[in-house]
């Protein structure tokens, strides 16, 4: 039995239908799960049209000259719509598969072994627990009125807002930052932390940040939110109030946006009537996705070991191979991640400041966008790559940002899964011009 059907719950009810289980797959919501309907696909469907009009713009860097070109926001929305009806379309047909029964409606465990769905009860041997996350909410005034909002709420917002304010400088907070930028919106972002997307190597997050801000985000970082005022009155528009160094300052916004993290879905689903070992924080595992109680599993965003749809589907299978006792090579401690801003950021492994805070004898070897053939070609010459390696020259961590960082770091990621040196890597050829050069040169210049 699977409770939730996002990309750990899907995924895993198809590999455990594939090798001859049985499988009940419960969802209260839509199929697909969070990163379907409102989170992953919906959000790079609208990075894919800000893509459009970043490139309409710069169009005369090409040669191409047109009169100007009109932002239809609506008709941007109704394509982002029909993107997840399709995707969803899919995964409600792949749990009609043999060996796989779909029930819609809110589980709530009635002990170890059975749930409670519709007034109906439902058994199984193995149980996993694929409830997602939520978006968490700041604690202050103001919060609760409905010009604050989550990404759940602003993916599905009917026109661009005038002035966007957002509150918080990770992942969620930095994507819809640049995508609203090329959209229209004057764009300020908030953050309490020195320097934006703290699971990014600081100094590609600092050279990324200064690149979206040249765009014109206003970023005010190391500021703390202490309320949102409402004034009364025809276009009043919100007011934020953040301290920074000791002092009060305020900014207006048509739409405040909320990006401060996700919580685990714990609640509402009588857990308590388990035994399992919980917390607001999410639902301990061993290195089997088990929990404290056999046959009771916590895979993906509920068990905040890591909240990447990839992660989650990949910890399914994982799980699904322990009940099976089968031996797999997933490596879970090896999770590439992206930000697919404009230009996009990606990583992989250990960062320079973790290889420093933590004591490892490394070595980091930087390359350059303006240095590689296919990116001058692309008009993409700003970014980075830096490639870090341990004493014994192995791979040891990867990050960048500029034009499709996210492929090279996964071809990172794959060489990181089988303990791959730079030499090794360096010895590798690569397809001329590409900007995958950038990771395989970068790679000679440490051997």
């Amino acid at each position: 039995m699977i409770i939730g059907s996002g990309p750990g719950g899907y995924r895993a009810a198809e590999y455990a239908a594939h090798k001859g289980l049985s499988v009940t797959i419960i969802e209260e919501k839509h199929a697909g799960g969070t990163c379907l309907n409102c989170g992953c696909i919906p959000t790079k469907t609208l990075c894919r049209n800000a893509e459009m009009i970043d490139s309409m713009k710069e169009a005369a860097t090409y040669g191409i000259h047109h009169e100007g070109f009109s932002i239809n926001y609506a008709s941007i929305k109704e394509r982002k719509d029909s993107v997840v009806s399709q995707l969803r379309a899919g995964v409600e047909t792949l749990m009609k598969a043999p060996g796989i029964t779909f029930v819609q409606g809110r589980a709530v465990f009635k002990d170890s072994k059975t749930v409670v769905v519709n007034d109906e009860e439902y058994t199984a041997d193995n149980i996993f627990i694929a409830t997602g996350s939520y978006a968490k909410m700041l604690p202050i005034e103001g919060i609760q009125h409905p010009s604050v909002i989550t990404s759940t709420e602003l993916l599905d917002i009917k026109q661009v807002p005038k002035k966007l304010c957002i509150i918080g400088a990770g992942v969620i907070g930095m994507e819809m930052a640049s995508v609203f930028n090329s959209f229209g919106s004057e764009v300020t972002v908030i953050e309490f932390l020195k320097e934006c997307l703290p699971v990014l190597d600081s100094d590609i997050a600092k050279r990324l940040r200064q690149t979206i801000s040249k765009r014109g985000v206003n970023f005010i970082m190391q500021s703390g939110v202490k309320r949102i005022l409402h004034p009364e009155g025809e276009g009043a528009k919100s007011i934020v109030v953040y301290e920074r160094k000791g002092k009060e300052e305020q900014v207006e916004a048509d739409v405040v946006l909320v990006a401060t993290g996700r919580g685990a879905n714990v609640d509402g689903m009588g857990l308590e009537n388990t035994g399992i070992e919980y917390s607001p924080k999410g639902i301990p595992v061993d290195d089997n996705m088990q929990t404290n109680v056999p046959g009771i599993y916590a895979i993906g965003d509920v068990n905040a070991r890591c909240m990447l749809a990839h992660a989650a589907t990949f910890q399914g299978i994982h799980a699904v191979n322990h009940i099976l006792n089968i031996t797999d090579n997933i490596r879970l401690d090896i999770m590439p991640s992206a930000i697919f801003t404009y230009p996009e950021a990606a990583s992989v492994g250990l960062s320079e400041d973790q290889c420093k805070q933590q004591g490892i004898d490394y070595t980091c070897k930087k390359g350059y966008y303006r240095a590689n053939g296919k990116a001058l070609a692309m008009n993409e010459t700003d970014g980075l790559l830096k490639l870090i390696a341990d004493s014994e020259g192995k791979i040891i961590g990867c990050h960048a940002y500029g034009a499709h960082a996210a492929d090279m770091i996964q071809e990172a990621s794959a060489l990181m899964c089988r303990e791959t040196t730079v030499q090794q890597l360096a010895e590798m050829v690569h397809i001329h011009p590409t900007l995958g050069e950038i990771l395989v040169d970068t790679a000679m210049t440490a051997v």
